[in-house]
């Protein structure tokens, strides 16, 4: 018997499946020969770096570090070219070019060339559009790609050091477990429980 069958097999005496099991058990990572995307997701220093700005200008630096600080551009990059299927790869590639575009068609260049709030505000743009797409979109049909890009930066910002631990509450080892403690106006979410 194999790992993939011995885990399996507790699952379903636990009670059922665990949900994403291959996900977890493969670690998250597409086919060394896979064809990914058509176009590749090789992404070039120049990518990872607009990758940055958009989350710089979702999350920027204020009294806690931003985006560009937890690496957010490479983060994208990872989880676009190792967790992402095909299908979806595909609509964060075009939607790279489609933010351009918007970029270009709304401030006359592009969105690494407009100043951080002409940025600011395609990106507001932007997040009006994808809720209402997503308010519409039926079962089957794939996410709009600025929000795979704001949910990639969330992700990958909170989940990242600076993020985890500048940003929110961090206690690296927790004493007892507290079921009900005070939150006061204006405290943290914790990053540990």
């Amino acid at each position: 018997m194999n790992r993939r069958d011995a885990i399996a097999r507790v699952s379903l005496l636990l009670g059922g499946a665990i949900l994403g099991t291959e996900a977890f058990l493969s670690g998250c990572t597409n086919a060394p020969d896979k064809k990914i995307g058509g176009a590749g997701t090789n992404f070039s220093n120049d990518d990872i770096a607009f990758f940055d700005q958009i989350a710089e200008t979702i999350l920027p630096r204020t009294d806690t570090p931003g985006a560009k600080d937890a690496k957010v551009g490479e983060f994208m990059a990872r989880i676009v070219k190792d967790c992402y299927t095909d299908k979806d790869q595909k609509v964060f590639l075009d939607g790279m070019q489609a933010l351009n575009d918007a970029s270009q068609k709304k401030n006359g260049k592009s969105f690494m060339d407009s100043t951080p709030q002409q940025q600011h505000d395609l990106l507001v743009d932007l997040d009006k559009e994808q809720k209402a797409y997503m308010d519409k979109k039926g079962k089957d049909d794939p996410s709009h790609y600025f929000r795979m890009m704001k949910e990639l930066t969330l992700w990958g910002y909170f989940t990242s050091e600076p993020g985890a631990t500048k940003a929110l509450r961090y206690v690296a080892v927790p004493g007892k477990w507290e079921g009900c403690i005070d939150y006061k106006k204006g405290d943290k979410a914790w990053a540990t429980t």
